[in-house]
């Protein structure tokens, strides 16, 4: 029994002088683990922030990139169509004298205000910018919704129109 007591005091004894020394460990490694990661985590930080900065500057820039280059299509559709509404206009004309001989000069006249109208529109469209295009387009959006939702449901359809045509062509040959 006397064995059993000097054993059991004696890892007692161990235990509680085992133990002061473990906890010294682990106080002396938190403070030293805590200077580390926030050493760590600063120049992550700094790192990741410049990274972002630098994918911020990228974005703007392939942004200005894409608006500059939309802005040039833009401005070759609006000469293409400006070419084209002229054309359309001149073959209007042209129209109107072979409309005088064979309906009468009043049809003949209302080919002529057609033609007129669409040069008008053709000059309108050569001397505005795109910007200015894009701004008259959303203001008569916002004061005539109904005829804007029509008019774009109208060209839908006649683009729908052409390209169905276009490939039944390409079927064909």
């Amino acid at each position: 029994m006397a064995e059993k007591k000097a054993t059991a005091t004696a890892s007692t004894e161990s235990t509680s002088s085992a133990k002061p020394a473990a906890n010294k460990a682990k106080t002396a490694a938190k403070p030293a683990s805590k200077v580390t990661t926030a050493a760590v985590q600063k120049p992550v930080v700094k790192a990741s922030a410049a990274a972002g900065e630098t994918l911020r500057d990228q974005a703007g820039s392939f942004k200005d990139k894409a608006g500059d280059k939309a802005r040039e299509y833009a401005n070759t559709g609006k000469d293409k169509a400006t070419d084209l509404l002229e054309s359309l206009s001149q073959t209007v004309s042209d129209l109107a004298k072979s409309v005088d001989e064979r309906l009468g000069t009043s049809y003949g006249d209302y080919a002529r205000k057609a033609a007129d109208t669409v040069s008008g529109a053709a000059d309108t469209l050569k001397d505005k910018d795109v910007d200015d295009l894009v701004a008259d387009t959303r203001e008569f959006v916002r004061k005539q919704p109904a005829i804007a939702i029509g008019a774009a449901a109208a060209v839908g359809f006649l683009l729908t129109r052409l390209i169905k045509a276009g490939s039944n062509d390409r079927n064909d040959a």
